[in-house]
């Protein structure tokens, strides 16, 4: 049996008359009649009764014909499907956010677009920080991930830089500099420093060291946050100060102030991760479509003056 067969037995019963299917299959009426009789041979029944106008269905015929309309559903449904997939338009996209990753409108909104745009596409969503996120990505728990390069494993990870968020300084309320503008990290010196364990984000965590270092002073180390999110209310509660993304001052915790700061001035890059290999049209069209926003974002940031930034409550 072929799903033609049942393509034209639904025709036929449908349309009641082997003439009037004939021309709804697009095709002559006596191969019809023939595919018909070929059918019911190979069935071994009956399917309809032949009158003198048109055609009725047996019993046999009339218990059959849901069952085959079914199955011609579910074979439209099918190819609807595996074309969807090929095509990246359809199926299950599991996408793992490092810290403090969902904070940054650019990234939900490029996320919204998607759905909007492939509304077939399910988007699920893990945060964790950038170590667990490779593990995922290696146990395919997700299947991509926005990271904060660089990851301890890379050889059997492909990584794409996605873009160099600016930072800000977060300064507790009531602190010497908190209703200034932009700040320069010296004038942090003598203050703790709160920042999160290096293995959350080694590259992040070098860079504001490392920034330190340029501005001419070592930090003095502060109570350490579990997460980078979490900082911010650590410096509320007056233990220290802290750079972080400048995506986290939409953290409106009463009792800190951001601040921009003066150049030179660390970034907090991102990065898209999938693993090596041959990634499923899916994948690949949602790694492209957010590189490419990242990079219009990015370069509208380069061009912002920072000067037009005042200290954010």
């Amino acid at each position: 049996m072929e799903l033609r067969h049942l393509r034209y037995f639904v025709a036929v019963a449908e349309h009641g008359s082997f003439t009037r299917a004939a021309g709804a299959l697009g095709m002559e009426q006596p191969p019809l009649s023939q595919q018909i009789k070929q059918f019911e041979r190979l069935l071994g029944a009956t399917l309809f009764h032949r009158m003198t106008r048109g055609v009725e269905l047996t019993e046999v015929g009339a218990t059959l014909l849901p069952q085959a309309q079914a199955i011609l559903s579910m074979s439209g449904e099918f190819l609807a499907l595996a074309q969807g997939l090929s095509r990246g338009e359809r199926g299950h996209l599991r996408v793992g956010l490092a810290g403090a990753v969902s904070l940054l409108p650019i990234i939900p909104q490029v996320i919204r677009r998607f759905r909007e745009t492939w509304p077939e596409v399910v988007v699920s969503f893990e945060e964790s920080n950038t170590p667990a996120l490779s593990t995922a990505l290696h146990e395919r728990r997700v299947d991509v991930a926005v990271v904060r390069p660089p990851m301890m494993d890379e050889d059997n990870l492909a990584v794409y830089p996605l873009l160099d968020e600016p930072t800000v300084a977060a300064l507790p309320s009531g602190h010497t500099h908190a209703g200034d503008g932009a700040i320069r990290l010296s004038m942090l010196e003598h203050e703790p420093l709160i920042i999160f364990p290096r293995e959350l984000g080694p590259g992040f965590h070098d860079a504001i060291l490392s920034a330190c270092q340029n501005a001419g002073f070592t930090p003095r180390m502060g109570q350490q946050a579990p997460q980078i999110a979490a900082t911010v209310p650590l410096v509320a509660a007056g233990l220290g100060v802290s750079v972080v993304p400048r995506s986290l001052s939409q953290i409106h915790a009463g009792g800190v102030t951001f601040h921009p700061i003066e150049e030179p001035a660390p970034r907090a890059s991102l990065a898209i991760a999938v693993l090596k290999g041959h990634p499923t049209p899916l994948v690949s069209r949602f790694v492209s479509t957010l590189r490419e926003a990242c990079r219009e974002w990015d370069d509208e940031q380069q061009t912002m003056d920072p000067s037009s930034i005042s200290a954010l409550p």
